[in-house]
């Protein structure tokens, strides 16, 4: 007796049913958490170097604008997720996902409630800001490579190309932010005199020549 094959219906609903939502999801996500929230929060950043008040409030609403369009991104990826998924919380990207999105929620909430400069709240605000949006960022991150694990274990597709692409993207992010943090540093590592570039250990050698050479012209004491 021939055994007939069992019927591919899991994977056939998958695949024609949650196929388009599930990579429309990834996107939002990618795009609001992957993306613009590191962005925004590197737009800030820059902005700490900033004298030019024009330049400033260009640079301070650039990062209300892109943080604003990543939680209405991350809502509608989670609208999507409510309405199409199966929201069990059975695996660490759901629940993990759950956790992020009220987070997200909270943060503009506190945004909005900004102490004025010289009040005493104002030091705890900030903190509580920064570390709230550096936490989604961090943890969101983690869970889209939990979210690219989960696609594959359930498609069977390898997302290595993928998984590559967004991690040099992070990287390339990650360097501006270190760089533009130490750029005032690395251009103060050399001294302007005249037309001449001289670094600081150029002048600590200048120094110690000229001491030497100074004690070599002064007479012995009998």
């Amino acid at each position: 007796m021939m055994k007939s094959a069992p019927a591919p219906h899991s994977s056939v609903k998958f695949t024609t049913e949650l196929s388009f939502q599930v990579k429309l999801h990834a996107f939002l996500l990618w795009a609001s958490i992957g993306f613009l929230m590191p962005v925004g929060i590197l737009v800030i950043r820059i902005s700490n170097r900033v004298q030019c008040g024009r330049r400033l409030r260009f640079l301070f609403f650039s990062h209300v604008i892109l943080q604003m369009s990543a939680v209405l991104l991350a809502t509608r990826a989670a609208v999507l997720s409510i309405r199409n998924f199966d929201n069990s919380f059975s695996n660490t990207h759901q629940r993990m996902g759950l956790g992020i999105y009220g987070l997200i929620l909270a943060q503009p909430l506190i945004g909005f409630l900004r102490p004025h400069r010289g009040v005493k709240l104002r030091s705890i605000w900030y903190t509580t800001h920064w570390l709230l949006g550096t936490a989604i960022s961090i943890i969101g991150i983690i869970n889209i490579y939990f979210g690219l694990n989960a696609y594959e274990k359930k498609t069977s597709k390898s997302l290595r190309i993928w998984t590559l692409l967004f991690t040099a993207q992070l990287v390339i992010i990650a360097f501006i932010y270190l760089l533009q943090d130490r750029w005032d540093y690395i251009k103060k590592q050399g001294v302007i005199l005249g037309d001449e570039q001289i670094s600081p250990s150029d002048i600590q050698l200048i120094n110690n020549s000229t001491r030497h050479t100074n004690n070599k012209d002064l007479p012995s004491m009998p």
